[in-house]
């Protein structure tokens, strides 16, 4: 446990080990050293985020999705999924329950789905921010358009979330379909920061 726990600092102070260390480290695994690794773990969380906690109400409003990213589990191809898509009624009553249990971030999330046009989405902003004046509004929609991203800040979304995977142009082009790219997903984020959102 010694050497492996050597591992543990190691990897706190140089922030890498070698594939054979990582081999070693999990393979060494003991309740011992996992809660030795998450101490350390737990007080570089304090350091840079402090003790709070925050609490989002997620809303999956829909799991239609236009692309086919090779690890998501709602891909245009997958057949094994049921398939639906929240009214805006069914996601108001959502924000509603989530308001009364003392939620204040509201996040729209699905995939990347036709039904949801910019007039739908500009609408349905525009009625949880006339309800909850007090709420943060986050979507996880995928990449839009900068127009749509203005409209839909305009109308009230303040924070948006655009997973990013990967940096590497090559990676990224293996796990996504030819349609989209790195650099195009790279625009996104620097449009929406640009916009004023919180990314």
């Amino acid at each position: 446990m010694k050497d492996l726990k050597y591992l543990i600092d190691k990897l706190k102070m140089q922030r890498s080990l070698t594939r054979d260390e990582w081999t070693a480290l999990i393979g060494g695994r003991t309740p011992e050293l996992a809660g030795y690794l998450f101490e350390l773990a737990r007080e570089e969380r304090h350091l840079h985020y402090g003790h709070d906690v925050y609490v989002r109400g997620l809303i999956e409003f829909t799991n239609y999705c236009r692309n086919d990213c090779l690890y998501c589990g709602i891909r245009k191809s997958n057949s094994n999924v049921s398939r639906y898509r929240l009214s805006e009624e069914q996601i108001l009553d959502c924000c509603r329950i989530g308001y009364d249990l003392g939620f204040r971030t509201f996040v729209l999330q699905g995939g990347e789905d036709g039904y949801y046009t910019r007039e739908r989405m500009v609408h349905l902003i525009e009625r949880i921010r006339s309800m909850y004046s007090d709420c943060a509004i986050t979507l996880s929609i995928g990449e839009k358009s900068r127009e749509d991203y203005q409209a839909f800040y305009e109308a009230g979304a303040n924070r948006y979330l655009l997973r990013h995977e990967t940096f590497n142009a090559n990676h990224y082009s293996r796990l996504h379909p030819p349609s989209l790219s790195a650099a195009a997903r790279q625009k996104c984020l620097w449009d929406l920061k640009d916009i004023g959102y919180q990314t």
